[in-house]
């Protein structure tokens, strides 16, 4: 068929042809049209402007970009800056212990307080509190020369001596003799007067506790320059459970989401577990577990358990020097403190923690969580995982860790290197604590445990 015999066929092909010349001829004047502009400028006397060439519907003002990001010396919102040491006292991070969680089928987690920015423990908080108190009462005025008189084990010293320093206050601190020296020591930089003394029963005057009393009472007495002593009484200042009610117990609930199954510590003068405990069980309701642990030789865990302040050491002939008498230091007391009647009707019951147990947990804690604390955050460790198997797979546990290991160097730590713990090896943390009875309920090493002090009572 020819090309003549289809006239439409031959003329789309002619348009199609024109068509494509017509974009080449235009794609080929481009690159002449500016130098044909130039020329007749040129012939007219004009200054060439290449813009000028530049057809007006298709040509766009360039843009000037300008940096309106702040720079590295500036900000959009000036930021605010704390001020003094005692702004990094609590909001303490809590985090879960994986390895605990692991072998007990529950979520255990760790309040660290010894991440508190002062004295490096929960009694931050405390003596934080303590003082604010005393001044608003008008106990303590900054300026005047006053000086705080505390008897501590050693972290409440410790807080303490920061904050009189950062206050205008100086600090006085006695402390049993048989406590770790790293403690003292620390109190000696931080300006403190340290007093070591031999253990002593609280009904005696030299118990440390009576003893830094009766110092605050001399100073004051004897002051020549207006000074007085102040007797911060942590054993028994309201004071000190309030600390804990108004700020650790409410960073829990938030931290958790308003889920706690069980919170567990342990007691020295009990203003954690009573604070925290009167937070969450009567502002939120919670139906919170509230467990003690109980180091050997304490009373806590019998009058918890059996309403009686007794400890096995404390039988007839086998009275040891101490009514406490274990290498655990910062929990366990032989006698009922303000603090610890404030919540003891809330603790719902009480697990006993042997020193071999806290050895291993220490030991357990670096080799499996990368965690170093001291001999209280051992114990309640122990305590939250027995806790845990008692309760069943699934509940959510939180424990605190209190202070970190550097103050227990020459006591506890020295104890766990000589047990052999440090040579690691350990895979099966309810085995290695002996609690395997725990899991299935049976708990018969302490019911045995339990008959045996019964029998001392009778």
């Amino acid at each position: 068929m020819s090309m003549g015999n289809h006239p439409k066929v031959y003329g789309t092909a002619a348009v199609a042809v024109a068509f494509v010349a017509g974009v080449l001829f235009t794609l080929g004047m481009k690159d002449f049209y500016p130098d044909l502009e130039r020329r007749y400028q040129r012939r007219r006397g004009q200054p060439y402007n290449p813009l000028d060439s530049c057809p007006g519907s298709t040509y766009l003002t360039p843009l000037k970009l300008e940096d309106h990001s702040p720079s590295r010396h500036q900000s959009l919102v000036a930021p605010i800056v704390p001020e003094g040491i005692e702004s990094t006292i609590g909001h303490t991070p809590l985090f879960k212990l994986k390895s605990l969680s692991e072998a007990t089928g529950c979520e255990i987690f760790a309040k660290a307080e010894f991440l508190n920015g002062a004295g490096g423990s929960p009694k931050d908080r405390v003596a934080l509190n303590m003082i604010a108190v005393a001044e608003e009462e008008g106990l303590l005025v900054p300026g005047r020369g006053d000086t705080i008189y505390e008897g501590t084990v050693g972290s409440t010293g410790i807080s303490l001596a920061t904050l009189a320093r950062a206050k205008g206050y100086q600090a006085y601190i006695c402390m049993p003799n048989d406590q770790s020296t790293e403690k003292s020591d620390l109190l000696h930089h931080l300006g403190a007067t340290v007093e070591r003394v031999t253990p002593a029963p609280i009904t005696s005057t030299e118990h440390f506790v009576n003893l830094a009393r009766r110092r605050a009472e001399e100073h004051t007495r004897n002051s020549k320059d207006g000074s007085v002593g102040f007797f911060a009484d942590q054993f028994e200042s309201m004071a000190n459970w309030k600390a804990h009610f108004s700020t650790t117990a409410p960073e829990i609930y938030e931290q958790m989401g308003g889920h706690i199954d069980a919170f567990v510590t342990g007691a020295g003068t009990g203003g954690t577990i009573s604070g925290i405990a009167q937070y969450l069980k009567l502002e939120t309701s919670l139906s919170t577990h509230i467990i003690l642990a109980d180091p050997t030789g304490s009373g806590l865990y019998n009058k918890i358990k059996h309403n009686v302040m007794f400890a096995s050491t404390e039988r007839e002939g086998t009275r040891r020097r101490q009514q406490v008498d274990t290498i655990v230091e910062g929990v366990g007391i032989n006698r009922l403190t303000a603090n610890f009647a404030s919540g003891m009707e809330l603790i719902d019951d009480a697990v006993r923690v042997s020193d071999e147990q806290a050895f291993c947990m220490a030991r357990w804690l670096v080799e499996k969580e990368g965690v170093f604390v001291g001999s209280s955050s051992a114990v309640n460790c122990v305590a939250a995982v027995v806790t845990a198997l008692r309760m069943g797979g699934g509940k959510r546990v939180v424990t605190i860790l209190c202070d970190g290991g550097a103050r227990h160097l020459s006591k506890f730590w020295k104890k766990v290197g000589e047990r052999g713990l440090e040579e690691g090896g350990h895979d099966d943390l309810i085995k290695l604590l002996g609690v395997e009875g725990e899991r299935t309920g049976e708990r018969a090493e302490e019911k045995e445990e339990e008959k045996e002090e019964k029998k001392g009572e009778i």
